[in-house]
């Protein structure tokens, strides 16, 4: 248990400094780290990364209230109200409220996964290869269509992904495909360079000539809230919980998705929308439990199915998968231990950010003040010797760095980098479970196709496409 409690904390620690730095971001930290975690046991390895996430949440709304400069995306919306909050000398209480309603939020859904997640690991013991093959259809399909970007893009980088997955040895023949005569490729194209260079380099590359923009930390005061503003930021914490925790568990469903139902939500229920546009304590409240919410409930389609529903979901699900732990229904009959320790490690790092992170406010605003040129530095060495370190294969060092100058390119072009690590993690996946589905059914598409899980995916995925392509008709 000390084990699980250090690496929570420090999880915690690293996540708020990630969320504090603008443009580094939790997915490409969690990937930064993944060799640096092989070094431990399975349990405070996934509970190390899980904290990054879930700090990051916190960190990002301390400068966005304090600066009005968000750290993470989330960060933008407790921004709005937040930072009206601190220019009228309310800074102090509204990081109270915004450490509390993470820690409400972050307290219930741990208690939420712990119940549920088992629950549907338990029903997935039930379904065939075609559910599952059918199931991340439709994961795949939402991830491109919740995504900012337009849906040519995403699909675009979508069948990139699947094409980077499909990169190895053939699961059925037993050949190797487009590896294009390279040894080291037989088994395929690893997940941490990907994800380093995607997230770790490209961003690295995208933040190298943007000017820091000069930090005036605004009086922060008063903490802790009086008991009228604790009574009058329950229910839009209390409702921010539970819309994040319906937004977490969607595929592709994000931290900002939920921040930014919330906000909506808020504005027409709260007892203060009045105040919108001049400081509303629920305009904090509510998209601070909302992200911390679905930050978390990630979790439970995770490790319950296997499927992730945002990159640094899909960041952990590279690392149950390095560790040699298989996620989904299989995961609690052999290693209960581990899941165990994540639910502990969870609410660990969710009171360890509300006590611990208050006081330190001063100092992580001041970290703004470092060099972008020595951080900068500081990532690519440490990306460079994590990803030899992890398997002493020159060649994923170069992948590294291709797929750095592929996500900056990417990103100036704007396009979506999520949904090429969706399409690397779930392409294989689908693939192996279709194949599995026709050798059972004969080749019969007609018994696939009477799967219990078939038809409706199929219905919502088209259903999906539909409203995406009627919502750009009508832009």
């Amino acid at each position: 248990m000390i084990e699980i409690a250090s690496a929570a904390l420090l999880g915690a620690l690293l996540g708020t400094l990630v969320g504090v730095l603008p443009g580094l971001g939790p997915a490409a930290t969690m990937a930064l780290l993944l060799p640096a975690s092989f070094a431990l046991e399975p349990g405070p390895a996934l509970v190390l990364l899980a904290g990054i996430y879930f700090g990051a949440q916190y960190g990002s709304s301390t400068t966005a209230i304090l600066l009005n400069l968000p750290g993470e995306a989330s960060g933008v919306v407790t921004a709005e109200e937040g930072h009206r909050l601190a220019l009228g000398g309310r800074a102090g209480i509204a990081l109270g409220i915004a450490a509390l309603a993470s820690l409400m939020a972050g307290l219930v859904t741990a208690a939420l996964i712990a119940v549920a997640t088992p629950s549907l690991a338990r029903l997935a013991l039930g379904l065939g290869p075609a559910d599952v093959a059918a199931l991340v259809l439709l994961s795949a399909s939402a991830v491109v269509a919740l995504g900012g970007a337009p849906g040519a893009r995403g699909i675009a980088m979508l069948l990139a992904g699947v094409c980077i997955g499909f990169v190895g040895t053939d699961f059925g023949g037993g050949l190797p495909r487009f590896t294009f005569g390279i040894a080291e490729l037989r088994d395929g194209i690893g997940l941490v360079p990907l994800l380093v260079g995607l997230f770790g380099i490209g961003e690295v590359l995208a933040q190298h000539s943007s000017a820091r923009p000069g930090t005036r930390l605004a009086p922060i005061g008063r903490i802790w809230p009086r008991a009228t503003e604790l009574k009058a930021c329950c229910a839009p914490a209390a409702r921010g919980t539970l819309v994040g925790t319906f937004v977490g568990m969607l595929p592709g469903g994000s931290t900002l998705l939920a921040a930014i139902f919330s906000q909506t939500l808020e504005r027409r229920v709260a007892r203060d929308r009045a105040d919108y546009g001049r400081g509303a304590l629920s305009g904090v409240a509510g998209p601070e439990a909302a992200n911390n919410a679905a930050a978390q409930t990630g979790l439970i389609p995770l490790v319950g199915l296997g499927l992730p529903a945002s990159p640094a979901m899909a960041v952990l699900l590279g690392a149950f998968m390095l560790q040699g732990l298989p996620p989904g229904p299989a995961l609690f009959f052999k290693h209960a231990d581990v899941f165990e320790a994540l639910i502990a490690g969870m609410v660990i790092a969710n009171i360890a950010l509300a006590v611990i992170n208050l006081p330190l406010v001063g100092l992580w605003v001041r970290l703004l003040s470092v060099p972008v040129n020595l951080l900068i530095a500081l990532i690519v060495t440490v990306s460079t010797l994590g990803v030899y370190a992890q398997s002493r294969l020159p060649v994923d060092v170069y992948l590294m760095l291709g797929f750095g100058i592929a996500g900056y390119v990417l990103r100036r072009g704007g396009y979506p980098l999520a949904p090429i690590v969706f399409g690397a993690v779930l392409g294989p996946l689908f693939e192996d479970n279709l194949r599995r589905a026709f050798l059972h059914a004969h080749e019969d598409a007609t018994m696939v196709l009477r799967e219990p899980l078939v038809a409706p995916c199929l219905l919502a995925v088209t259903g999906i496409f539909v409203w995406r392509l009627r919502r750009r008709t009508n832009t």
